[in-house]
């Protein structure tokens, strides 16, 4: 069965691992939030949703970077996020303070790469489980290109069936017009965080390595999420869309400069 509203014991080398990344994500929680609270007045629906205690996953839409800020902070437990490892790697003072603020907010590296990158992410996430936490995951894999909901990824589903816990699926509303996508400061309004109902896919145990499982499992949350949040949806990758999105950008800006001469000797 799924395990839910259990506390499990964190293993004393977790705890000696984690145990400056947690302090410091209270510090930084008890130093944004009353700013944030403030300024951006966020609201929750139903977050009694999310178990006081024991292990979930947390599958939200990802609209902006400030998702990974909101989210934690209206949720009383901490929540830890897989962030690739690029904001982990930096260089200099920046790449210091880059890796401290995005360890004080709950996200943990790792390497997006695929291949034996995907295997260890999903023991990343198992061991983030096992300690009894929450874990922050966003299916589409990416920011959405265009407000719009993009198709999930199955590690969704895997991590859910092989950690045996209910995935909670949360619609975040407004960040991506709080803060659009390459905006370094985010503007002044009202951020929203709605909360379904756990998913129960107990049914599936032991079904993990079944491909239309997994499928059927990130159809659901995706379901679930596109309901809650009101967005339309795509039936597919929101990595492809970003693709076709800078291609159409790069062809429009070379079919300007081809033009250019034409439109001069015409002149």
């Amino acid at each position: 069965m799924i395990a839910r509203g259990r506390r499990r014991g964190i293993p004393s080398k977790g705890r000696r691992r984690f145990g400056g990344a947690a302090v410091f994500y209270w510090v930084v929680k008890a130093i944004l939030t009353p700013i944030l609270r403030t300024l951006f007045r966020p609201w929750i629906d139903h977050p009694e949703y999310i178990p006081s205690d024991g292990p979930a996953i947390l599958a939200s839409n990802h609209l902006s970077f400030s998702d990974s800020i909101f989210l934690p902070l209206v949720v009383p437990r901490r929540v830890t996020f897989l962030a690739k490892a690029d904001y982990f790697t930096g260089k200099g003072l920046k790449g210091r303070l880059n890796k401290m603020f995005f360890a004080g907010v709950g996200q943990v590296p790792i390497d997006r790469s695929g291949g034996a990158a995907s295997e260890a992410a999903l023991n990343t996430a198992k061991r983030i489980l096992a300690e009894g936490s929450l874990l922050g995951l966003y299916p589409e894999g990416t920011r959405s290109p265009d407000g719009r909901l993009y198709r999930g990824k199955t590690g969704v589903a895997r991590m859910a069936l092989e950690a045996r816990v209910p995935v909670i699926p949360v619609a975040m509303i407004n960040t991506d017009v709080v803060q659009p996508t390459g905006k370094v400061i985010p503007r002044l309004g009202r951020v929203g965080i709605k909360v379904g109902q756990p998913l129960d896919f107990s049914r599936y145990e032991g079904m993990e390595n079944d491909r239309f499982v997994l499928r059927s499992i990130t159809d659901e949350i995706m379901y679930e999420l596109m309901l809650l949040s009101g967005q339309e949806y795509v039936d597919t990758y929101a990595t492809k869309a970003k693709a076709d999105i800078e291609d159409a950008r790069l062809a429009a800006r070379e079919a300007l400069v081809s033009d250019a001469p034409t439109a001069r000797r015409a002149s």
